[in-house]
């Protein structure tokens, strides 16, 4: 496994979206209905799918950038301090005034499932900046999620345009995002309930087809939680699948998203499309034992010691 050691200076990802103050509280088990629940432990920490997948990079041995929006407010403050603590490049967020910062409540149980209750501002995106291929230039890869589509479409097209890889994080999104993002994306990785709604198929393999059939000019992936990932693989036309490392789940959120950070940072540095899933597969299950959103994003050693003892083959 190639390690970040190897490449000087460090791949420079701009990741576009999401940056929300997320208030996590774990508890024994989710609510089944009405009632007062008590927790046992809690953090406050900024994240989201962009912000999350930065971190990720980050920890990877990456640089990485965020562009994403928050209300002129504590919130705000709060969500770019936070942030750029955790050494993400946060200089080009914009404050908007007369928005509210995204926020959200989470419950986290012991199977490491969560219940998410999140709140978006849609001021916060009303602006959007232009976006030009001089922009993105001094990066080597994007990457964008779904919560700022305007945004998200300047900077794919723009990193088309500049001849970098231009990544869609293909999550669950309101109609028609998808569709107008995945036509300027070089690579889509889908969540399992995109892939699906957006094939109308619960068939995993089928949905994979479908979708390389649908937006054929891009590579096409799909994370499937344990289950673990698939993706079209262009030399043999076959698809293929790689099943998730076995661990004990303490804690799934932001494990996409972790997923996206790590696979984005992977094809910034040219690794090779089986190498890239194996990377970003093992960097989303390690922070699945670790309660925390995206602090429990693991380091590039940690990776590379798991990956050492992960003899699983592609199918």
């Amino acid at each position: 496994m190639t390690t970040s050691s190897d490449f000087n200076p460090p791949r420079r990802v701009l990741c576009v979206g999401a940056a929300v103050l997320d208030t996590l509280f774990r508890v024994r088990a989710l609510p089944a209905g009405q009632g007062k629940i008590l927790p046992y432990e809690m953090l406050q920490v900024a994240e989201g799918m962009a912000s999350s997948a930065a971190y990720a990079i980050v920890r990877l041995g990456g640089a990485a950038s965020l562009w994403g929006a928050v209300g002129n407010d504590a919130a705000g403050e709060r969500i770019i301090a936070d942030l750029g603590k955790s050494g993400i490049d946060t200089s080009d967020m914009l404050r908007i005034d007369g928005a509210r910062s995204a926020v959200s409540t989470i419950l986290v149980d012991d199977r490491g499932e969560r219940l998410i209750v999140p709140f978006y501002d849609a001021r916060l995106h009303d602006t959007v900046r232009p976006v030009t291929e001089r922009d993105v230039s001094s990066f080597d890869a994007v990457l964008v999620d779904v919560r700022w589509p305007k945004l998200a479409l300047a900077t794919l097209s723009a990193a088309r345009e500049a001849g970098i890889p231009a990544i869609l994080d293909g999550d669950v999104a309101g109609d028609g995002i998808i569709e107008m993002l995945a036509p300027a994306a070089s690579h889509i990785v889908f969540s399992q309930p995109a892939a699906e709604r957006l094939a109308g198929t619960a068939g995993l393999v089928e949905s994979v087809g479908l979708l390389k059939r649908k937006f054929e000019h891009a590579f096409i992936g799909v994370t499937a939680g344990e289950t673990g990932c698939l993706w079209f693989d262009e030399p043999s036309g076959n698809i293929r699948h790689l099943a998730a490392p076995k661990v004990r789940a303490v804690d799934t959120l932001a494990a996409g998203d972790i997923f996206h950070g790590a696979f984005a940072l992977a094809i910034a540095e040219g690794l090779p499309i089986e190498e890239t899933m194996r990377l970003s597969s093992m960097a989303a299950a390690l922070k699945c034992q670790v309660f925390g959103g995206r602090t429990g994003a693991p380091t590039r050693a940690d990776v590379c010691d798991a990956l050492r003892d992960w003899n699983v083959r592609v199918s």
